[in-house]
């Protein structure tokens, strides 16, 4: 058990009957009545984020959770499966429980959260980059490069992103993965 002063960013908790983690918090003393603290939680398994208060010194129960590097290996009908990088044991899961799906190429990273004391996988994080070759993209026009124009480019992952006319098929691009952006040109 801990208590809200034990309160930080990435703190896991068991609340309300599922695993939530602390995305921000602030601690609130006003001047009647007793102090507070003000999160933002999010749900482990859902991606869900909420709003909660609550009374300083208030108990909670702590949730550990372990960040695990996997590679991913291939697709298939049973879903994805990812390699343990550490002690290479071989992981699977259903393609709707990985989130950010579009953007994994094969032999590629990928962090699985797992509640530590049931060895259960509870979500997915993938990098906030990745560089991925250009499979297809429409040559550009010479002289819209000045208008900082756009066109759809086919990644080898299989999705589509706006990059500016420049790129070419074969070129490996950054993309950020939260937004779905072009980031820069690899040289």
């Amino acid at each position: 058990m801990a208590d809200t002063s034990d309160f930080r960013n990435g703190f896991s908790i068991v609340w309300n009957g599922d695993i939530w983690s602390i995305v921000e918090f602030q601690h609130v003393k006003p001047g009647k009545g007793g102090a507070f603290v003000r999160t933002k939680l999010k749900n482990v398994k859902t991606g869900r984020v909420v709003d909660n208060t609550f009374r300083a010194g208030e108990k909670v129960q702590t949730a550990r959770v372990e960040r695990r590097r996997h590679q991913f290996l291939y697709e298939d009908d049973l879903g994805l499966h990812f390699m343990n990088t550490e002690t290479y044991e071989q992981t699977s899961l259903p393609a709707h429980a990985v989130s950010g799906r579009e953007f994994i190429k094969e032999g590629g990273n990928i962090d699985i959260i797992v509640h530590a004391e049931t060895e259960q996988p509870l979500t997915t994080e993938i990098p906030l980059s990745v560089e991925l070759l250009v499979t297809q993209a429409d040559p550009g026009l010479k002289g819209d490069t000045a208008t900082g124009a756009t066109k759809p480019a086919t990644l080898e992952s299989g999705v589509v992103v706006n990059v500016p006319l420049f790129v070419n098929e074969g070129d490996v691009i950054r993309v950020n993965t939260e937004k779905g952006e072009y980031i820069t040109r690899v040289s």
